[in-house]
């Protein structure tokens, strides 16, 4: 299943019994605005699943701001929503895909690969005309076995041996600023992980809120070499996601998400800050 679709794609498809469209709205700093969006109006069908409420654990000491949920708990909740191991799943959101991507990444982190992403979103369903309403329809629970892809995650210690080490690169996708140490809006240190090259997440997709194509992305990752290993990370490890895809859809296979990203790599005091250009 491709990592991206589109909407004329979704359309055809809207009334298969074996798909489940999630909307996956969600507004930092604006807990309750994804699911009154969603009430007010959504694709037909749709669920609705929180960021912080569905997709992120529990706020401790360690894990940044938002944590990756424990996977007994994730696949429990994913199987309430009526997603099983055979369910095709269309995510889609009004964020440049960087909420939808968060559960594209964690679904197929607990191994399920027919997961895609909604190119352009609800904003794009929606100018293109295409039908919304805001019923809420019964969902039936499913069955959800997870098989946790390890391979997909770097924790922070992962992080910490790898500094400076060849065939390792390190990928930040916040915006530059935040990158430099020259703004920090929402963490309590400002910088980088020393060695980490800026890739600000929004270069994934184009004006029109679309995710370029796989040969734009190979463009702008043009000076990796798809041996190395590739570690993505941002403030907290939801948009280093849409990072993550794009980066699949560019054909790099040894890509990691570090999910506690940089709110988690500053909560131990020994961990290096760089600032500025790398």
């Amino acid at each position: 299943m491709e990592s991206v679709v589109s909407i004329k794609w979704l359309l055809a498809r809207l009334y298969e019994s074996d798909a489940v469209i999630v909307d996956c709205r969600f507004v930092l700093g604006q807990p309750d605005a994804g699911r009154e969006a969603y009430e007010q109006s959504h694709i037909p069908g749709a669920i609705y699943l929180d960021l912080e409420r569905d997709l992120s654990g529990e706020l401790d000491e360690h894990g940044g701001r938002h944590p990756l949920p424990d996977p007994a708990t994730l696949a429990r909740r994913f199987a309430q929503a009526g997603i099983s191991n055979e369910t095709r799943v269309i995510a889609y959101d009004s964020q440049g895909g960087a909420m939808a991507s968060r559960l594209w990444w964690l679904l197929r982190y607990l191994g399920h690969e027919q997961v895609t992403v909604l190119n352009g979103g609800f904003d794009a369903w929606r100018e293109a005309g295409f039908p919304v309403n805001a019923d809420q329809h019964v969902i039936i629970p499913a069955s959800f076995y997870a098989e946790v892809q390890h391979g997909m995650l770097a924790e922070v210690y992962d992080v910490q041996d790898k500094l400076g080490a060849s065939g390792v690169v390190m990928i930040d996708s916040r915006e530059p600023a935040r990158y430099r140490g020259e703004v920090e809006p929402l963490d309590k240190a400002a910088g980088h992980i020393p060695g980490a090259i800026n890739r600000f997440w929004k270069d994934s997709i184009d004006e029109q809120g679309q995710f370029k194509s796989a040969e734009a992305q190979k463009e702008r990752f043009a000076d990796l070499d798809n041996a190395e290993e590739i570690i993505v990370y941002c403030g907290s490890g939801v948009t280093a996601c849409p990072n993550v895809l794009a980066l699949q859809q560019a054909g790099f296979t040894n890509v990691k998400l570090y999910a506690g990203s940089w709110s988690d790599w500053i909560s131990y005091e020994e961990n290096p800050i760089a600032v500025g250009e790398e």
